[in-house]
């Protein structure tokens, strides 16, 4: 679901980069005002739970039958066991890595994709959704259900932010109409991919660990040290194996894109922004596309290094 610059024009550009801006500012504010050890206890997690899904977000899965591909966003993971904000500046930590060392997704988009992918999973989708209908405990199966329930929704709800962006935009030949009937289905299909992953997950935590769920009923923290252990060494095996086992299909908005343009190219209505744009991000990117053989083990320690690089924000405050 990463937009490239060719489907935005600078007005809107500015507008979203302002909006994620402002998020990412609250979102500081809002985890630096939480207690001091429970913030302590936090940063670490952060840090590894950026760097699985940065892991997770390079094995793209294939849709069976439609010859399109999705891979996870972890919007949703991140918020259970992080909470909404601290899972927000996570995933949006992982989007701007993507962005600049790997030109996954324009810069003149990264404000359009932080809101579509981390905002509305992590600030819309699970406070309304999955927080609702966990509330009060209940069975491992109703918290397993419910990350699949929101899983769909904030995929579909990403769609459809990619369709109006585009469309607000009104510098390609994307029909709306046609666009969004492609792009909301193939999502809601990405989603339910994402869903069962993240029920998997949830469920095994509410299961074994509901210590590390923030809504969960709380319970005495236990030690996190190998179960982070754990989960790095998942996220290192995962970015190392990714290029070799992830789906060559095109993914959700490039087949949604095809289908709708029946092939043909979308015409290049760049502007001086988006020059400027491009070349800027051509001399971040070290590794664009994922080129190299240690590109997932360097996206995994940028990760790291920038949730880290944000929390001592936190901290100042």
């Amino acid at each position: 679901m990463h937009m490239s610059d060719t489907l935005i024009s600078p007005a809107v550009a500015a507008v979203t980069s302002l909006a994620a801006v402002a998020l990412v500012a609250v979102a500081v504010r809002r985890i630096g005002r939480a207690d001091r050890l429970a913030t302590t206890r936090l940063i670490p997690l952060m840090g590894v739970m950026g760097a699985l899904v940065f892991a997770a977000q390079m094995l793209n899965f294939s849709i069976p039958g439609t010859g399109s591909s999705g891979h996870i966003v972890g919007g949703v993971l991140l918020a259970a066991v992080l909470g909404e904000w601290a899972g927000f500046l996570t995933l949006t930590s992982v989007i701007v890595v993507q962005c600049l060392l790997f030109a996954d997704g324009g810069l003149m988009t990264l404000g359009c994709n932080i809101l579509n992918m981390a905002a509305l999973s992590c600030l819309v989708a699970y406070p309304l959704i999955f927080k609702p209908l966990v509330r009060g405990g209940g069975s491992t199966a109703r918290w397993a259900a419910a990350a699949v329930a929101t899983s769909i929704v904030a995929l579909a709800m990403g769609a459809m932010g990619v369709t109006i962006e585009s469309e607000l935009s009104g510098i390609t030949a994307l029909p709306y109409g046609r666009f969004l009937a492609f792009m909301l289905p193939i999502h809601l299909l990405i989603g339910l991919g994402e869903g069962l992953a993240t029920a998997a997950v949830v469920a095994s935590l509410r299961r074994f660990r509901a210590d590390l769920l923030v809504d969960a009923t709380p319970t005495e923290p236990r030690p996190r040290g190998a179960i982070m252990a754990a989960t790095v060494v998942v996220a290192l095996v995962a970015a190392s194996v990714a290029g070799s086992v992830a789906s060559s299909q095109p993914d959700g908005l490039e087949w949604s894109i095809e289908r709708t343009t029946e092939g043909t190219e979308i015409t290049d209505n760049q502007t001086l922004a988006h020059r400027s744009a491009a070349a800027l991000q051509r001399s971040t990117a070290l590794m664009p596309d994922y080129e190299a053989s240690m590109a997932g083990l360097v996206g995994v320690g940028a990760t790291v290094a920038l949730v880290f690089a944000l929390t001592m924000l936190v901290r100042r405050r």
